[in-house]
């Protein structure tokens, strides 16, 4: 049987952007080095709308941001003056380390008219020996990012490696992250070799054990367990899990292995120690009231 199964909650990170949010969870903070995931859509957006969905520039310290779409397009600015506009299969993998800003706008009219976005954000918490390391960007497009393909199965290896497939995308600890499709009455084993795993259900629906899931829930498996999975119906996954770090604390959107590191992250933000986007500045997210203590971040915490 699963360790633990999460039922993602409904999370507003603007003021017209709602996301489904599955880590973290009261039970259950990280997997592996996975302290966050939201899931996106698919939503239709307008025009009219579209400004109202931009998540304005915050900061980020300890940590990856790992982005992946599925539809749609989202726009990339950060301190590091990179520009970035992301499309679906592709990776935007930011480390934060020592402190890094960022901004994610919503600029393509063929999308605001009418197309749809849905998107997958995690971050990854850096082990301790990285939490101060320099900020950087990558985009990974997702011709160079390996796949495997059989009858009623197809997945793409976002990071790291498991069944015999090797990511690009360099990582701080061992981890696994992938994008799976699976057709109904088809069934894929959990890759081993990892302490902590899990199985995100983006769309569809699965049996493992006799037990049935269903979209938009995330299934930790037990430490050694052998798990197999079985599509009910033609589905859509994200596999992930790792090794785990150790405690993290985790306040907006900064994650340390030190609470005294998170004080000075928010005096950081406030002074303006961590610069903004060079061509992102006129306007960003203010630091949270003192009193927020971090159970789902406020807006702007998308990664």
């Amino acid at each position: 049987m699963p360790e633990i199964v999460i039922d993602a909650r409904k999370a507003a990170i603007g003021p017209g952007l709602a996301v489904n949010r599955i880590l973290p969870f009261r039970m259950r903070r990280m997997v592996g080095p996975f302290v966050f995931m939201d899931h996106a859509g698919p939503m239709k957006l307008s025009a009219a709308k579209g400004p109202n969905m931009d998540v304005l520039p915050h900061p980020h310290i300890g940590l990856s941001t790992v982005s992946y779409l599925f539809k749609g397009n989202v726009t990339h600015r950060d301190s590091l003056g990179v520009k970035q506009v992301i499309e679906p299969g592709e990776v935007n993998w930011m480390t934060a380390g020592k402190g890094i800003a960022h901004s994610e706008r919503f600029e393509d009219t063929a999308v605001l008219a009418g197309g749809q976005l849905e998107m997958i954000q995690t971050w990854v918490a850096l082990p301790e020996k990285d939490e101060k390391s320099d900020p950087s960007f990558v985009n990974y497009q997702k011709d160079h990012l390996p796949v495997f393909e059989e009858k009623g199965l197809w997945m793409r290896q976002i990071a790291g490696d498991a069944y015999g497939l090797k990511s690009n995308v360099p990582t701080h600890s061992p981890l696994f992250y992938l994008h799976v499709e699976i057709v109904a009455g088809h069934s894929l084993q959990i890759p081993s070799g990892y302490e902590e795993r899990a199985v995100y259900i983006a769309h569809g629906s699965l049996e493992h054990k006799g037990h049935f899931y269903v979209a938009n829930q995330l299934i930790v498996f037990a430490k050694n367990e052998a798990a197999t999975i079985k599509a009910r119906e033609t589905s859509t996954l994200m596999l992930l899990g790792g090794d785990p770090l150790g405690e993290r604390f985790i306040w907006w959107n900064f994650v340390s292995s030190r609470k005294e590191r998170i004080e000075q992250a928010k005096e950081d933000w406030k002074q303006g120690r961590i610069p903004l986007p060079p061509d992102d500045h006129e306007a960003f997210v203010p630091l949270p009231d003192e009193k927020f203590r971090r159970k789902d971040p406020p807006p702007g915490a998308l990664s």
